[in-house]
Parts: structure tokens; sequence; C-alpha cells
């Protein structure tokens, strides 16, 4: 067997990287004028190039559970090409303190606040210095749709950009000169879904690729699909942000080049996690020792089904007639009783497991160096994951109003953390039992929204982000097992770190 590699190695390759992807995500904003302000209670920030000539404004919003870093891309690229770009969050999201009117339970409701927001933006957004009072709209997912109907109603938008566009709808909205980008990778009904809203306002079949109409009289129309890219990933592809950046160029009358330069910070931002990710091994290596080593418990395959299958099957269908709307967090409530519930179903099957393993050897621990073990860990998930992620993906950072939220969303994660750590790292330590445990809460989660679909359909966004938070874990998790003798210190830690990844980025409704 090869040695392996010294941890200061990797802690200095880590850092290297960390540091190369910081420096070129700063650089993404290079030779522009960055500044945050208010529009009304709406947090906004502003991109604008270096020079003082007027400029066409173009308002940026972003989707469900997103916020204004999540559109920086455009943001940045826009503002390069010479327009005055402004982001911002939504009432609910990120850092708006105004709460979400009704959730889903009231979509008019909700689309009105949307409306309201967007409108209070545009208007601070004319009367911005460098601004020459001309404005455009882009907007992604449940933004697209927003955007959309602001554009038909406010004719003095020059154009709109819907990202991922679906519209209930499609034949009732006209705003001019619209582009629609949807990701090649996006499901086939969200394009089918765009081609079908273009048809409606052209008259006719449409090709992707191919622009229709005039934009002197406001009827040019285009889509295209963006390459090798799915919801996210539409956001950060140059395929998109050269597009946007054409389409304006041409509604204002303004020079256009293929040439343009775009933000390129998708890679960079692979680096930097990757970086993130392996510095964590080393430092794993710090940790206190919290367990004397112990000889692992005998359960095998045909103990694990049982305990991971059971809970995963069982919880969304006891669910499913639950209400859910005892927390001002919008679908925070569905997922403290799902996790909840689903860690207690566990715990109980891992009970009834220990009865039938007489032999699985008990583990003592120093609970002060767990608790301290479990700090340290949490410690490291928000200051080397959740603050890049703030500073460049989507809001992270704290709230205050949030807080409890989270402390709440904590309680209710801890159950299943707790039993699925105990369950993978100690009493059925197989290989591949972790990642098995995994797809049976993402089948069970999968499976709840399926059941009720009209109530949790927004749970669907979570699921990819759950799946990778499960993958760079789920290595934390074992590396600190393996240092402190004990599954709890990343048990403890991963339910705090989760929560604070929902109570952030989910909206506030009242």
């Amino acid at each position: 067997m090869r040695p392996a590699l010294p941890r200061w190695i990797v802690a200095l390759v880590a850092l290297a990287a960390i540091g190369a992807a910081l420096w070129q995500l700063r650089a993404q904003a290079d030779g522009l004028r960055v500044e945050a302000g208010l529009a009304g209670t709406v947090p906004l920030t502003v991109y604008r190039p270096v020079g003082d000539a007027p400029a066409p404004a173009i308002v940026i919003a972003h989707g469900f559970a997103g916020s204004r870093q999540l559109m920086q891309p455009f943001a940045t690229s826009l503002a390069r090409r010479g327009y005055v770009a402004v982001v911002f969050d939504f009432p609910g999201h990120a850092r708006n303190p105004v709460a979400l009117p009704a959730g889903l339970a009231d979509r008019p409701a909700m689309q009105r606040s949307l409306l309201d927001a967007l409108d209070a933006v545009v208007e601070h957004a004319r009367s911005l210095p460098g601004a020459n009072g001309r404005v455009g709209v882009l907007g992604h997912s449940m933004a697209a749709d927003v955007v959309v109907q602001y554009g038909h109603a406010h004719p003095d938008v020059a154009a709109t950009v819907a990202v991922s566009l679906f519209v209930p709808e499609p034949h009732a909205w006209r705003p001019r000169n619209l582009l629609v980008i949807d990701g090649a990778l996006e499901p086939a009904m969200l394009r089918e879904h765009g081609l079908a809203t273009l048809a409606a306002t052209v008259g006719g079949a449409v090709e992707p690729g191919t622009t229709y109409g005039d934009f002197a009289d406001g009827s040019a129309r285009r889509i295209v699909f963006a390459r090798g890219v799915e919801h996210i990933g539409v956001l950060y592809s140059g395929d998109s942000l050269r597009e946007a950046g054409a389409w304006f160029d041409q509604a204002f009358g303004r020079a256009t080049s293929a040439d343009a330069p775009v933000d390129t910070r998708g890679p960079w931002l692979g680096v930097l996690f990757l970086g993130m990710v392996a510095l964590a091994w080393p430092l794993a290596g710090m940790l206190p020792r919290v367990a004397a080593p112990a000889p692992r418990a005998p359960a095998g395959w045909r103990w694990l089904l049982p305990v991971a299958l059971l809970p995963a099957l069982a919880t969304p269908l006891l669910l499913r007639a639950v209400p859910v709307s005892f927390l001002p967090l919008l679908l925070g409530d569905y997922l403290i009783l799902h996790f909840g519930l689903y860690g207690l179903l566990t715990v109980g099957m891992i009970a009834l497991l220990r009865r039938r393993l007489p032999d699985a050897p008990a583990l003592h621990a120093d609970f002060r160096r767990l608790a301290l073990a479990a700090l340290a860990v949490a410690a490291f998930s928000g200051l080397c994951i959740a603050w890049p992620i703030d500073a460049y993906v989507f809001s992270m950072g704290p709230a205050p109003w949030r807080l409890p939220l989270v402390a709440l969303l904590a309680l209710g994660l801890l159950p299943w953390f707790l039993a699925d750590e105990w369950l993978t790292r100690r009493l059925a330590p197989m290989r591949g039992a972790y990642a098995f445990t995994k797809a049976c809460f993402l089948l069970s989660l999968v499976l709840a929204i399926a059941l009720d679909l009209r109530r949790l359909f927004f749970l669907v966004i979570l699921v990819p982000a759950i799946l990778l938070l499960f993958g760079i874990y789920g290595l934390f998790s074992e590396w600190v097992r393996r240092r402190t003798g004990h599954p709890l210190p990343a048990a403890i830690a991963h339910a705090l770190v989760f929560a604070w990844f929902i109570g952030m980025t989910f909206p506030v409704v009242d």
C-alpha cells in the first residue's frame, strides 16, 4: 500500500486552490462600482461601470428561495457591457425583512407582493446616478413569470428576459421584446412551455435561436436553450449571459459584440468548494479524541435494509394528512416534521436491532470533548462553506429574524442525523451503507412531494441541494468519526448546518 499523503501537503494545496479561486471570484467585479442600498424596504445591490456615460438600467430578479447573490453573473456581465445592473431580494427572501404574504395559500397576494417589490426597484433604478431613465427587466424561474407580467403591464420597459420561464397563461402576457432562456438540461416540460409561450405571442410555431418580430415596435421574440446546463447552471452559462446582453443591446439600439466579456465564476466556484472540502481532511486531524476505539457492531445488510427502508416509506404516508402551517417559514414546518418523524422511527428500528444484536458493544464518550468537536465541525462548515456561499452564490448570512427558525429546525433535524450517523458509522458500517440511507431519505422526500404535489412542489428545488450537502458532509462525517472515535460530533454539527441552510434560504411568510 502507498503511504498516506501528509496532511500538511493536502492543506497547502487546498489553501492554494482556495486563494486562487477567491482571487478569480473577486476579479469578476473588477472595473465595476458595486454599492448596496435600499428601495424602500427592499435590499438591493447596484453594479455599474466606472465611466460616467448615462446608460439604461437592468433590474434583475431571483427565483424562489434565491437571493440577489444568485443573480450576480448577470449583474456583472451586463455592467461590463455598460449597463447599470440592479439585483435585489424579494419579500420573504434572504435579507429582506418583510414577510411574503400568504405563502403559497394565496397566489394572487404573493404575486402582488412580488410585483410591488419589483416596481419599487425599477423606479429606484431609473433615478440612480448614471442611469438614463430607460429600463429592462430580467428574472429567473419564479421571477421570470413576475418580470413577464410586469413588462406586459408597463410598456415603457424596453425589453424582458425570462430565464426558465413558466407562466400559467402564456397567451395573456405580451411584454415588449421578450427573450426566453432555458437550460438545455432542464425538464422537457419547461422547455416545451417556453416554446408554447413564445408561439402564443408570435402566432405560430417558433424555432430556438431564431428572432421573430421587430425591436422597434416591441414585437421581437426569441427563445434559446443554453447548452449543457439545468435550472441553476443556466444562471452561470456563457450562452445565457451572452444572449441576454446581446438582447438588451438590440432593444436599446446599442452596439453589440460577440466578444463582450461575461462572468466566468462557475468553474472557480467549483475550485473553491473542492479546496474547502480538501481542507477539511487535515483539519479533522486536529479534533480531540472523544472515545476510545471500540469494535464495531456485527449488523449486516439484512439488518440495515428494514431499518433504513421502513421509516423512509412510513414517514410521507403518516405525514400526508398532517397540517403544516405552524412556522413562518415556507415548508420549513414540513421539513421539521419529516426529519423529526423519520429520525424517531429510525431510532425505534435501531432499538429493535440492538435487541437482536446483544453483543453490540457500548461506546462511552467524553461529553465535553464531544461538544467541543461538534462545535469545531459546525464552525468550519459555517466559516469555510457558508461564508463563500453567502458572498458568491446565495444568501447564507445571519438575518436576526431568522435565527429562532434555525433553532427550531435544528431541534427537528437532530433526531434523524443522530440516528443515521449511529446506524451507518456504528451499528452497520458496511461499505455503501451511508450512501444507501441518504438515497432512502431522498426517496422518502420525493414520495412525500408526489403524494402532495400542490402543497410540497417547491421542495423539488431542495432535493439537488440536499444531495450535494449529503455528499460533502458524508466525507466530513467519516473523517470526523475516524479522528474522534465517535459518530455523534458530526451528527450534531450537520444538523446545525442543515438547519442554517434551510432557515436562511427558504422564504419567510406571514
